[in-house]
């Protein structure tokens, strides 16, 4: 099993962490850059963004009835500013397409093609093997207790579109 890397040795600083909220907030960041940074070198050689890999990812999850395109943006896992642009870039290249709804034409709904699927399916292989990455070091368990306290921070964080100062969303 790997030794453990203290937080103040990775990022070679030098001074002590205000108190351990500050050390813990500035973990979760860095460890979840790295992890980024994995799974992107994988998605990226199949010439798509992490964002759009998420996109694909959301649609083959929706089926075959797909999901309005504000809905697709709201279950992103990291908030894409351009929500209409990388639709745009991922129908292009033939992997999602777009409809107008029946009962409401205002609303489009994002369908993933069969192009897109096969690339995912591509994907999954060398994705299970970077998420690998996120458990690294850690057994069944504690990859367990590990989701249970990023659980808990998640549920005492403001959800997005509260207004500051709110509750969490119990």
């Amino acid at each position: 099993m790997p030794e453990r890397l203290a937080l103040q040795d990775d990022i070679r600083q030098k001074s002590p962490f205000r108190n351990t909220a500050e050390e813990a907030t500035l973990s979760i960041v860095r460890t979840a850059t790295l992890i980024r940074r994995a799974v992107a070198g994988v998605v990226e050689q199949a010439g798509i963004s992490p964002a759009q890999y998420n996109v694909l990812r959301i649609l083959r999850g929706a089926g075959q009835g797909g999901l309005p395109t504000l809905t697709v943006r709201d279950r992103l896992i990291d908030e894409a500013p351009g929500i209409t642009r990388l639709l745009d870039r991922l129908e292009a290249a033939e992997l999602v397409r777009r409809e107008r709804s029946t009962p409401d034409r205002r609303q489009v709904m994002c369908v993933i093609t069969a192009k897109g699927l096969a690339l995912l399916k591509k994907l999954d292989v060398v994705i299970a093997n970077a998420d690998e990455t996120g458990g690294a070091g850690l057994t069944d368990k504690e990859q367990r207790q590990l989701v249970t306290l990023l659980e808990k921070v998640r549920a005492s964080m403001p959800r997005p579109g509260a207004k500051a100062g709110t509750a969490p969303a119990k």
